[in-house]
């Protein structure tokens, strides 16, 4: 069996957007959501490099490219809790954790056919729950309660 350098074989970006620590079973669908795909920035995508909380983990690097809150708030739908790092002149200068927020706005469509929401043009509106360790959220409207991989982007 082949060994792996401890070192991680990407290279580095001088400004743009890293984002780790995703969980590999979701880092074609986070890279769905940037939508890698129409960007001509170059981009770095890697996948199942070791993890010591994670066990194996995706990678995406952007280069020249930073994302909006909007943008963010969707990934943590997805994928909880990665690390995004902003890097300009080869340093980083911010770093979070992209958590889930306490309301989210237009981004989630709500699985009750009979909300307003889905009859009449307006906003979603849903608020961040806990339950147990899982992420949920609940439609502000009507009371749904969707967890993780139910819940469905607009």
């Amino acid at each position: 069996m082949k060994q792996y350098s401890e070192e991680m074989p990407v290279a580095s970006i001088c400004n743009g957007t890293v984002i780790d620590h995703i969980p590999s079973n979701k880092l074609f669908e986070v890279a769905s959501l940037l939508h890698l795909d129409t960007m001509e920035s170059p981009i770095t995508i890697g996948n199942n490099f070791p993890s010591k909380v994670l066990g194996r983990k995706g990678v995406i690097k952007i280069a020249d490219h930073f994302f909006d809150r909007d943008v963010l708030n969707r990934i943590a739908l997805v994928a909880p809790n990665v690390h995004l790092n902003v890097i300009r002149d080869y340093k980083v200068v911010q770093k979070e954790c992209v958590e889930l927020p306490d309301e989210i706005v237009g981004i989630v469509r709500c699985s009750n056919p009979k909300c307003i929401t889905n009859n009449e043009p307006m906003a979603t509106r849903f608020r961040a729950l806990k339950k147990e360790d899982s992420e949920a959220i609940q439609c502000a409207y009507c009371g749904r309660k969707v967890w993780g991989e139910e819940i469905e982007l607009q």
